[in-house]
């Protein structure tokens, strides 16, 4: 291009880590595209310019691989995580899962009972009741 080279790249490459849940070792793949242009010097200020007929791909590529990064990896969608007394990981020990676990900061909420929704109608019949006033 007249204003300097145009870099269009596909990157797959393989995040490694561990799990958010249950830290156990994890690999993702990773697919990112990005195009960017680096100007030829000028008196412009541009944040990628060409450097001795060469570009640097390296900040690119490493700033497209991190945003593409999930923000907290699971090894699988429905990870059950780490047993909170014990420590161990819960998939390895099912027997450890509890059907619910209820936070102790909400059970004065436990003897209000549910309300229930009749449905659309009584939304209506309230909409009425104050466009009539």
């Amino acid at each position: 291009m007249h204003e300097g080279i145009l870099a269009t790249a596909e990157v797959d490459a393989i995040a490694e880590g561990e799990c958010g849940r249950c830290l156990i070792d994890i690999a993702l793949p990773v697919e990112v595209e990005f195009q960017e242009l680096f100007a030829y010097h000028s008196g412009e200020a541009f944040e990628y310019e060409v450097q001795d007929d060469h570009v640097d791909l390296e900040s690119l590529i490493r700033d497209a691989v991190v945003l593409a990064l999930p923000f907290q990896p699971v090894c699988r969608p429905d990870c059950p995580g780490l047993d909170p007394e014990t420590g161990l990981r819960l998939a390895d020990h099912p027997e450890l899962v509890t059907p619910e676990h209820v936070d102790p900061r909400w059970s004065a909420l436990a003897g209000f009972p549910a309300s229930r929704d009749n449905g659309s109608d009584d939304a209506s019949d309230t909409d009425q009741q104050r466009e009539e006033r």
